[in-house]
């Protein structure tokens, strides 16, 4: 991706956010220079992975497979224990129409997924194989929609209204995007202690990033760039 696409992004983000009447922490607009002149009073944001995250899924075509998130807050694990009582996250997301966020599960987190405003959200959900988990198995899912129970087929798709979020337990596979009717869907998390670089599965492929081609200055900076933002002692 360019840079001047996740700067455009981004601010488009902070508007839906602002139209939806949220309101982020100071630091989400934190300039590169801030964050030079930052210190240890904010480690825990460096650490905890909180902020901004973008990713086309290694496809090239953001607005057709791709999600922006901004992780509002998380806790942090070392050797698979949470290192702090913090054992709980939350996240912000941009789900545009038709935009995909592919096939995937977590092995530990449980989490609520909510339409939080915008247009109608679509979510695939089949549970994995336990001997495979690339592949998916044709077994009823019992999906919980705000405390009611919804059975399914496998690979069905629910839709969620504003308002409306369901919960994922542990290996129930996951796939969601905007109804092509409607607006951006002002979409979150809520879950469990989240680490994405140890706690996803993609079924389909292998969620590498696109290299950013830096084409202008950052406006703002991705939580995977703060090990290349020298702080201040």
């Amino acid at each position: 991706m360019k840079r001047s696409e996740i700067n455009r992004y981004i601010d488009h983000a902070i508007e839906t956010f602002h139209k939806h009447g949220v309101k982020l922490p100071h630091w989400a607009y934190w300039s590169l220079e801030h964050w030079q002149h930052s210190g240890i009073e904010a480690d825990e944001i460096r650490r905890h992975h909180l902020g901004w995250n973008i990713t086309d899924f290694g496809s090239g075509e953001f607005e057709k497979m791709g999600l922006l998130i901004f992780v509002a807050r998380n806790g942090c694990l070392e050797h698979d224990m949470p290192v702090t009582t913090k054992t709980y996250a939350e996240k912000y997301f941009i789900v545009r129409p038709e935009q995909v966020t592919p096939w995937h599960f977590h092995w530990v987190k449980t989490e609520d997924l909510i339409n939080r405003a915008g247009g109608r959200m679509q979510v695939e959900l089949a549970w994995a194989n336990p001997n495979n988990d690339k592949e998916m198995i044709d077994k009823l899912v019992y999906a919980q929609v705000d405390g009611i129970t919804k059975v399914m087929p496998a690979g069905s798709v629910l839709t969620l209204l504003p308002g409306e979020s369901v919960t994922l337990p542990p290996r129930l596979c996951h796939k969601f995007y905007g109804h092509k009717d409607g607006p951006i869907v002002f979409a979150g998390e809520i879950s469990s202690l989240n680490d994405d670089s140890t706690d996803n599965c993609f079924l389909k492929l292998d969620a590498a990033r696109s290299p950013i081609i830096e084409d202008e200055a950052a406006k703002y900076i991705l939580a995977n760039e703060y090990p290349k933002v020298k702080a201040a002692k």
